[in-house]
């Protein structure tokens, strides 16, 4: 609110609520913490609920079936929230932020009046003033969806919040692979990459604050290719090296990753940089040449698998992941069989499977030849026995096994700490708090659904190595 020096004193409290509720992927999540922290600066403080917030914003995602159908829906139900609040006599802003915002725009104000904000995922370092605007001139309704020549990360606080021993750190936002099943090249632009500067600044200054993992986050991470101080192009590989040597940075990780990208040093780095954890999220979406010729995904099933060889070759305890479409239009027995094939011969620790939905304004969205809803269930039910089969094994192996936990929180009984492996697996161990933020070895004994349990063998941090 603006204030006039002649005004009668404003008795309102100081400090506004703000309910953000975020979709979607990781790179979501990182956003909305800078939206957050923006905010911040402006006198909100979160509310977990949407009840009663002065504003609350939908951080959404274009990339599951029928998003949009979902945020119509929820503004609905904001909508009568926004009533209550009206009727007290306050005012509930409504924003629509995100990928949904970015292809929709406009039509979300058509079809949601209520709504008073629309940004896409490069413009909301922009909602100070947005908000302000709206603030001066009720019922000023504000799109931004362009893509800005300015920075995004030139603009947000420098300061960031921390909540815990972990964090993402955005590297590199876009996509230039254009394949047919995917919105992201056109709601999130062209591939961009952040100095290497900024990102050890914004690194140095999360483990400062105790942050002991960093996960590196982009649409194509490992496509990254920014200035460093050099003045030449750094990739990926290079970067976690210098990430590397910050004190007391124990675990680098990063995602999501293309297998175009996975050149020879990033190969190497998982072989020579002991925090790069041993654990990959590789998409390959299917296992069939001909299905990802379709898709404009540009490797083969092979490229993959040698690939993955690689990788093995120089780190033989590495756990991959991965993501897989099924009934992709002109998907046939054989096609998918070969996916099969591929899943049997790689193995994964742990995997994303979904049916096929068209995306308005895709390429494959108007293919011909569409795979019947019935055989797209019945082959994703088939691959998931598969995928969850190959998990579980995999959670068993580790049983027996001496690994090193980064204990991150109390768990829910009195005296247990949880914390998470190499391999991103929930570890519950017997503890105090005071192992918060350090790195212990543990004898894993049972598992327990997803979940390993284990008893610490030392109070003294470990160096992170492989199983033994």
């Amino acid at each position: 609110m603006t204030h006039t020096p002649d005004q009668t004193k404003d008795t309102r409290p100081n400090t506004r609520k703000v309910h953000i509720k975020t979709y979607g992927c990781q790179m979501n999540v990182y956003d909305s913490e800078r939206m957050m922290e923006s905010l911040t600066g402006l006198g909100f403080e979160v509310s977990a609920e949407a009840e009663g917030a002065d504003l609350v914003i939908l951080n959404t995602c274009h990339i599951r079936e029928k998003a949009s159908d979902k945020v119509y829906s929820e503004l609905g139900r904001l909508r009568e929230a926004q009533t209550r609040k009206a009727e007290t006599g306050g005012r509930m802003m409504l924003a629509v932020a995100g990928c949904v915002a970015q292809a929709e725009g406009d039509e979300i104000l058509n079809r949601a009046p209520q709504v008073d904000l629309v940004f896409g995922p490069q413009t909301y370092h922009r909602l100070p003033e947005m908000l302000a605007k709206a603030e001066r001139e009720a019922g000023a309704q504000q799109v931004e969806t362009d893509f800005p020549a300015e920075d995004k990360f030139d603009h947000l606080p420098q300061d960031r919040a921390v909540d815990g021993v972990t964090a993402f750190l955005t590297i590199q936002e876009g996509c230039d692979k254009f394949c047919t099943f995917c919105v992201v090249p056109y709601t999130r632009g062209s591939e961009q990459s952040r100095p290497v500067a900024a990102i050890l600044n914004e690194a140095r200054n999360l483990t400062a604050k105790g942050v002991r993992e960093v996960t590196l986050l982009g649409q194509n991470v490992n496509a990254y290719h920014g200035i460093g101080p050099d003045g030449r192009e750094w990739g990926l590989g290079r970067l976690v090296r210098a990430l590397a040597d910050i004190d007391g940075l124990a675990r680098i990780r990063y995602t999501t990753s293309h297998p175009r990208d996975m050149d020879d040093d990033l190969i190497r780095a998982h072989a020579e940089v002991p925090a790069l954890m041993p654990y990959l999220h590789l998409p390959v979406q299917s296992g069939s040449d001909r299905i990802l010729a379709a898709m404009n995904r540009k490797h083969t099933a092979d490229d993959f698998r040698r690939i993955v060889d690689k990788l093995r070759d120089g780190r033989p305890d590495l756990a991959l992941s991965s993501d897989f479409i099924t009934g992709f239009p002109g998907e046939t027995d054989q096609d998918f069989a070969d996916t099969l094939k591929l899943v049997r011969e790689v193995g994964f620790a742990a995997s994303f499977s979904f049916k096929y939905s068209a995306r308005p304004g895709t390429p494959a969205s108007g293919m011909v030849d569409a795979v019947p809803d019935a055989v797209k269930s019945d082959r994703l039910q088939a691959l998931q026995q598969l995928l969850d089969a190959q998990q579980e094994a995999f959670n068993l192996s580790c049983i027996g096994k001496r690994l090193p936990i980064l204990i991150e929180k109390p768990g829910r009984h009195p005296g247990q700490m949880v914390g998470r492996s190499p391999y991103l697996q929930p570890v519950h161990v017997d503890g105090s708090a005071d192992l918060v933020g350090h790195v212990h070895e543990a004898d894993i004994e049972s598992l327990q659904s997803y979940s390993l349990f284990g008893t610490l063998v030392s109070n003294r941090d470990s160096t992170e190595r492989a199983c033994a």
